[in-house]
Formats: C-alpha cells, sequence, structure tokens
C-alpha cells in the first residue's frame, strides 16, 4: 500500500518499481518452483489425468445418480399430484356419501311416515272391523235372545193352556175328550196370544 501512495506521488519511480516488482515476482516464483520440486510435466499430467477423472465420474457416477435423482423427483412430484388427485376425490366422495345419506335419510323417513299411516289406516280398519263385529254379535244376541223369548213365550202358553185344561177340568170335574182338549187349548192359545 505504501508503494502505490509512492507511485501515486512520483509517476517516474512508479514504472521503476513496477519492473523491480515484476521482477521479483519472478524470482519469488522461481524459488517457490525450485524448492519444492514442482516440473511444468507433472503438473499437466496430473491436471490430464483430473480432466480424464472428472470426465469418467461424470460420466458414469454423477450422470446416473442425477438422472436417478431426476426420476425419483419425477416420482415424488407424480405422487404429490395424485395425493392432490386422490383428496380431492375423497372430499368429492364425501360431498357425494352426505347428499347420499341425506337421501337416505329423507327416503326413510318417507317410509316411516308412510308405515305409521298405513298403520294408522289399519288400525283403523281393525277398530271398524271389531265394532262391526261386535255388532253383528250383539244382533245375533239379541236375535238369540228374542227367539228364545218367544220360544219360552210359546213353551209358557202351552204350559198356561195345559194348566188351564187341566184345572177347567178339575172344576168340571168331568174327563175332556181329545177333541175338547184341543179346542180349549186353541182357545186359550188365542186368548194369550192377544195378550
Amino acid at each position: 500500500m505504501f508503494s502505490l501512495l509512492l507511485a501515486a506521488a512520483n509517476p517516474a519511480v512508479e514504472t521503476a518499481h513496477d519492473a523491480h516488482a515484476a521482477g521479483a515476482q519472478d524470482g519469488l516464483l522461481h524459488e517457490l518452483v525450485t524448492k519444492f520440486g514442482i516440473e511444468g510435466f507433472n503438473v499437466g499430467m496430473q491436471l490430464l489425468s483430473f480432466v480424464i477423472l472428472a470426465f469418467v465420474l461424470y460420466k458414469f457416477a454423477i450422470k446416473p445418480v442425477l438422472a436417478t435423482m431426476d426420476e425419483r423427483n419425477a416420482k415424488i412430484d407424480a405422487g404429490l399430484k395424485n395425493a392432490e388427485a386422490t383428496a380431492a376425490q375423497l372430499a368429492q366422495a364425501q360431498v357425494t356419501a352426505a347428499a347420499q345419506l341425506k337421501e337416505a335419510q329423507l327416503a326413510a323417513t318417507k317410509i316411516i311416515d308412510e308405515a305409521r299411516k298405513t298403520a294408522k289406516e289399519l288400525a283403523e280398519r281393525e277398530a271398524a272391523a271389531s265394532t262391526e263385529r261386535a255388532a253383528a254379535q250383539i244382533v245375533k244376541a239379541q236375535q238369540s235372545i228374542e227367539l228364545e223369548h218367544k220360544k219360552m213365550l210359546d213353551e209358557a202358553r202351552a204350559e198356561i193352556a195345559r194348566l188351564v185344561v187341566t184345572t177347567t177340568e178339575r172344576v168340571l170335574a168331568k174327563k175332556l175328550t181329545d177333541a175338547d182338549r184341543a179346542g180349549y187349548n186353541e182357545a186359550a192359545v188365542r186368548e194369550l196370544t192377544t195378550v
């Protein structure tokens, strides 16, 4: 740095100093080469060996590794795209499933409502049928009671007629013939029927 300041101050000194510095540098370089035993031919051969080694490594080691890495990166990218597509399909499937579930719930609600309506109608029909059967049984029972009542009245009339005839026979103290008895029975029955 000091030499630069001096060179800026005095241009004539600068050219002399540059020549001396270049010579000193050449001497220093020559001294280093001889001191360490560096030979140009050996350095050139080593440089050539290095270039050949670098080419062989690039051709047979680095290039296949890079190709494999590119292939793996492509697979990873494809996997990521596939994962994104799968995630989108999953989201779509979830939306579709939710819509189908809602439709199924609506259909189930409709079926349940229809079943309730049908059950109510069936219960009403069964109640009406039971009422009709009960009414029919009541009518049959009333008819049976009426028939039984008529039968009982007929039997009572016949018994009363027999008793009247027997009583009349005793009162009159005589035996009646079958024709007399039939006549009195018919008269008693006519009288009882009007009652």
